[in-house]
């Protein structure tokens, strides 16, 4: 643990491409300095991201997937769907209360905050409680202006337009 540093909170937020690739970013130079780093992704399972093989050549880079493969049905989740979120969440606080991180990135969980698979109170009590050295980032879009208001560092995503709209799938390297 880097004790002699300030750890902040950072939110990559909005409907543009890139928030979690900003924070993958943000990881990857930690690391370069001899940053332990875990990645904590919400609704995000046993799919073939590029960055889960990637880490496994970097050391002291853990992320671990707290999801289904499938998309969540925000108006009606799976009962695996919050089991998973809760789980997800709870390792997060593990991990973050260990002090023993330099970096934690909390993956999507904007979106399992607006899809009440985890609560906001939660992870505002965990935010105030983090270790002061800690940096914690959380990614995903909608995130909660009492959310916003804590942070130290807020990037706002803007969609102008995406490759989507031309009928371009996800990619693999690109998009996952």
């Amino acid at each position: 643990m880097q004790s002699n540093k300030i750890g902040t909170v950072q939110v990559y937020t909005g409907d543009g491409k890139g928030k979690t690739t900003a924070a993958l970013g943000q990881a990857f130079r930690a690391s370069g300095h001899g940053f332990k780093i875990i990645v904590i992704q919400f609704m995000k399972g046993q799919i073939k991201y590029g960055e889960i093989e990637a880490v496994k050549h970097i050391p002291g880079f853990t992320i671990e997937q707290y999801g289904l493969p499938t998309f969540v049905d925000k108006d009606n989740p799976s009962k695996e769907d919050v089991e998973l979120a809760k789980k997800g969440f709870e390792r997060a606080k593990e991990v973050i209360l260990s002090n023993e991180y330099d970096m934690v990135v909390l993956d999507e969980a904007n979106v399992a905050l607006d899809y009440c698979l985890i609560k906001l109170d939660d992870v505002i009590d965990l935010i105030k409680n983090k270790p002061p050295n800690l940096e914690l980032i959380l990614t995903g879009r909608y995130a909660p202006d009492e959310i916003l208001e804590i942070a130290d560092l807020v990037t706002k995503t803007n969609e102008i337009k995406h490759h989507y709209q031309k009928g371009i799938q996800a990619r693999e390297g690109i998009e996952y």
